[in-house]
């Protein structure tokens, strides 16, 4: 079995948030990490303990005119730079592209607002999570692990599956490698609140749809494609034509769950455009420019709030765990 669907976290930030220890002592976020090093046959020194292999790209977000009735939030109101940093899954710093272990894809965007502040998006190209708790997420990797060279049966992490029906169903979803991740739909897994200047106020969650469209690889073309054909592939459309996408907001409906990560809302609830990402500029060195960001979910602006969500509240405790070891402190 794949473990591309369970490593699904984007661990890569601040905030510190403590949560109960499990058997070792250790907070469970901090198990997280631990896990997901081992998993990746790390520790990689210098990269992030998820979502290692990345690359960054810079940009403008321009919002609609419908954006600042969502929310009074300082990007909503008039165009702003953005850095966007596109990831592979696992901790493997090389991992190639198209490996099923690579998915789901990441993307991080930093809207660096007029005041000198900036505001994190974090999201993955599935839509759902596979746990509800970081301890049932804790427990999914943990499976995983101990699986690996087992020989009963039903395996640790088939035991896991059978009593999750959540973990189950996300990592059986198909996850194709795309054309490109000018080509990849990127989903906001947690719920926030937003509120414009009137006060009233919202729950949603982010999509983040390319214009050119979802496009992907049949298996054949996926056998063949280079280690690193996603990565180059984003620089060069950048520099060229430049790449842009549309940033939704899919509403919530009375008695939608809002703290529940598994709990996929239907199609049919209301989207709001909220803007354009247009991605238009390569940076000279990536990979340095990449060690020191903190790409946060928690790091937010006024007129967007968090959610309860565990899962949620859970990632930037987990983050600063990743970060600190990724500078060695």
């Amino acid at each position: 079995m794949k473990i591309s669907a369970i490593l699904s976290v984007l661990f890569a930030a601040t905030v510190a948030v403590t949560y109960p220890a499990l058997a070792d002592d250790k907070p469970v976020t901090e198990q997280l990490v631990d896990t997901l090093t081992t998993l990746s046959g790390g520790p990689h020194a210098g990269y992030r303990a998820n979502h290692a292999k990345g690359v960054m790209v810079q940009g403008t977000f321009t919002p609609t005119a419908q954006a600042a009735g969502i929310s009074q939030a300082a990007h909503f109101q008039k165009a702003t730079p953005v850095l966007v940093r596109f990831s592979d899954a696992t901790g493997v710093p090389n991992i190639p592209d198209a490996n099923g272990n690579a998915f789901p894809k990441g993307i991080a965007i930093r809207f660096q607002l007029p005041d000198g502040s900036a505001t994190d998006i974090v999201s993955i190209s599935v839509n759902g999570f596979p746990a509800a708790t970081p301890e049932d997420f804790l427990g999914l990797l943990n499976a995983v692990r101990d699986s690996q060279g087992s020989t009963a049966k039903p395996s640790p992490v088939e035991q896991f599956l059978g009593a999750h029906p959540a973990a189950l169903k996300f990592v059986t979803t198909p996850k194709p490698a795309p054309v490109s991740f000018a080509t990849q739909p990127f989903f906001g897994v947690n719920a926030f609140q937003f509120t414009n200047a009137a006060g009233k106020a919202v729950y949603g969650r982010y999509q983040i749809v390319p214009v050119a469209g979802a496009q992907y690889l049949n298996q054949a073309a996926a056998d063949k494609a280079a280690p690193d054909y996603l990565m180059t592939d984003i620089v060069a459309r950048v520099q060229a034509k430049g790449v842009q996408y549309k940033l939704l907001l899919q509403l919530a409906a009375p008695g939608d769950d809002v703290n529940n990560a598994t709990v996929v809302w239907p199609d049919s609830r209301q989207t709001v455009e909220l803007g354009t990402l247009t991605l238009n500029k390569a940076l000279a060195d990536s990979q340095a420019a990449e060690k020191p960001i903190m790409f946060n979910p928690l790091q937010l602006t006024d007129g967007i709030a968090p959610s309860q969500d565990p899962i949620l509240l859970a990632r930037p405790a987990a983050y600063a765990v990743s970060y600190g070891r990724r500078l060695g402190h």
